[in-house]
């Protein structure tokens, strides 16, 4: 893929669209962009199950994302597994999911997939997959490749080598994307890194997940959003982070509702949809204080909450 394509052309590519509408005659037939949440929002919300993790069970989770109101629900491989062993079809959850008006578009993840070495590599796509098939048969569109044991120093060829053949064999085997993320408790900790391999990967499916949260504890900051384009964005994980705390003392478990803390996320939504990004905003946290609370409140607050953001941010 030309890697131009990823770099945002996003500002001009705004203003033709803005400019071609005006050109519009009155009463002219064009597809409006879609928009949902009763047309407050441009994106479609997403529930990360991490979010009400100690719900019992996946049915579980999927009646509290329909009650609650969302347009998409993210389950963990551990949800999928232990639905399986308990004797669930993955493929007729999906079927329910999509009845209630609902779809699945990212499964968290595809741990180990990319390990040190050749051989570490060959012995984790047994698992890698098993995790595909899974995120497959209930409908992703994307499954989260997760860095956790690249280890430190990691070999950037190395890396972009493991990515693209989980991107052919994800694309070729399971009808899935493996998507990269990055956190910043592990080596690969920026979207900038995430990005450098995607684009090295030279693959036409190749994208990247990023974690407002991790965005800004690993230092690599926000003003990098608007110079890419949307496309290489899977989903986009939302949060905020806590008032009062030192940024080395933040960890995952302290994550709190969007608007709750000290992100700039009005900003980093408005310079989102700048990039043409149309693909979920997927609430995740891991707040243990959260999770003593009534869980279907708790995803009700955060879909509110993430509304508010997204009508403060006037997209």
């Amino acid at each position: 893929m030309d890697r131009r394509k990823f770099i945002a052309g996003a500002a001009s590519a705004s203003l033709v669209s803005v400019s071609f509408a005006h050109a519009l005659p009155s009463g002219s037939a064009t597809a409006l962009p879609k928009r949902y949440q009763n047309g407050q929002s441009p994106w479609p919300i997403c529930l990360d199950t991490a979010t009400i993790r100690p719900a019992k069970g996946l049915d579980r989770k999927v009646d509290i994302a329909i009650a609650a109101g969302y347009d998409a629900i993210e389950p963990w491989d551990s949800d999928l597994e232990e639905y399986e062993k308990e004797g669930g079809d993955l493929k007729q959850l999906g079927e329910r999911i999509r009845k209630a008006g609902l779809f699945v578009p990212s499964m968290i993840g595809l741990w180990g997939c990319i390990p040190k070495n050749e051989e570490e590599f060959q012995k984790s796509l047994p698992a890698t997959r098993n995790r595909m098939r899974m995120a497959s048969e209930i409908g992703c569109t994307y499954v989260q490749a997760i860095p956790n044991a690249v280890g430190e120093n990691y070999d950037h060829s190395f890396v972009v080598s493991c990515y693209r053949r989980l991107l052919e064999i994800g694309t070729k085997e399971y009808n899935v994307i493996p998507a990269l993320v990055f956190v910043k408790m592990f080596p690969l900790k920026t979207m900038g890194q995430a990005t450098a391999i995607a684009l090295d990967a030279d693959h036409p499916s190749a994208k990247i997940i990023p974690d407002v949260y991790h965005m800004y504890i690993s230092k690599g900051g926000f003003e990098g959003i608007p110079l890419l384009n949307g496309n290489l964005f899977a989903i986009f994980q939302f949060n905020d982070a806590p008032k009062g705390m030192d940024l080395a003392e933040m960890e995952d478990k302290h994550r709190v509702f969007p608007g709750d803390g000290i992100l700039p996320l009005p900003q980093i939504l408005r310079d989102l949809k700048q990039t043409g990004f149309n693909g979920c905003v997927s609430l995740e946290l891991y707040n243990p204080e959260y999770h003593e609370m009534d869980l279907l409140e708790v995803a009700k607050i955060g879909l509110q909450k993430t509304m508010s953001v997204i009508k403060e941010a006037g997209v």
